[in-house]
């Protein structure tokens, strides 16, 4: 659906798309939204929404060659928005049912896409 409107996008490191891609079809595979889905899918959205943040916010920075004062007034201004964040996504993830499980994985399997051919 993504693929049909205008969008962004942010590079990952290959680890972590393999790790999302493995985490998707593992919780997908067992379809209960117990603690030990939560988790797990906890982490891998923090760690996506991490790396979309220095990507987003940190990295036109660092293409601007910002100072380090700059660069940590930055880092601290996430890093706040970044915890509260956590904390909201933890709490509706809590409360997940086995649908909405697996409508955040299809989610997220969209989303994740491999690097394309160079064009030759």
């Amino acid at each position: 659906m993504l693929k049909q409107q205008s969008h962004i996008v942010a590079p990952i490191p290959d680890e972590l798309r393999t790790r999302a891609l493995y985490t998707v079809d593992e919780l997908r595979q067992r379809g209960k939204a117990d603690k030990e889905a939560i988790d797990k899918l906890f982490a891998l959205i923090v760690d996506l929404t991490d790396n979309g943040l220095d990507f987003f916010f940190l990295e036109p920075l660092r293409r601007l060659n910002a100072g380090s004062m700059l660069m940590g007034m930055a880092k601290m201004g996430i890093s706040s928005m970044f915890k509260g964040s956590k904390m909201v996504v933890y709490k509706v993830l809590k409360k997940l049912d086995d649908r909405s499980l697996a409508a955040i994985l299809d989610f997220i399997e969209e989303i994740i896409h491999e690097p394309e051919a160079p064009s030759q």
